[in-house]
């Protein structure tokens, strides 16, 4: 024989298991936030140092160099922006200014918004130097480019628009 309980409220424990299922997971939401800012933050700055120590001038691999004089520093003109004749005058601003100028021709994309300054590892110093000349702001190690695209020359410039 079957008996049954009457339960005029329905089931109030169906309910509660609804309640207290969404409280844990309120709960465990909240843990995994305070669990990924507490690792975050040292990962973070863990990330930063590397970046920092990897980009510093004196890593053994990127050793600097005297400061070359302007007459002995070699730099590859490329035009970035696609207008007819941009390399080319700025190769003349760039040997009006006591440089040495190899190549001439077109970056290896084009898209260029700002003229950029670039240089060899260990070469930052002239590369900031050609820049101030110029007055590029935009100075970086080689980006885009590899050192085959320089064809020997410390600094590149890439011209924007």
């Amino acid at each position: 024989m079957e008996h049954t309980l009457p339960n005029p409220a329905g089931h109030p424990w169906r309910t509660i298991a609804v309640v207290a299922a969404g409280i844990a997971t309120l709960e465990l939401l909240g843990l995994v936030l305070v669990g990924v800012t507490l690792l975050a933050k040292p990962v973070v700055h863990r990330a930063r140092a590397d970046v920092l120590k990897q980009s510093a001038p004196t890593s053994a691999k990127t050793k600097p160099h005297p400061l070359l004089p302007r007459g002995s520093i070699s730099v590859t003109v490329l035009n970035g922006n696609g207008l007819s004749g941009a390399a080319a005058t700025e190769a003349s601003r760039v040997r009006a200014r006591g440089y040495l100028v190899g190549n001439v021709g077109n970056a290896p994309q084009m898209g260029y918004g700002r003229s950029v300054v670039m240089y060899r590892a260990g070469r930052r110093a002239e590369g900031l130097r050609l820049a101030r000349d110029l007055g590029i702001r935009l100075v970086s190690p080689l980006d885009g480019l590899r050192p085959r695209n320089l064809l020997g020359a410390q600094l590149a410039v890439v011209v924007g628009g």
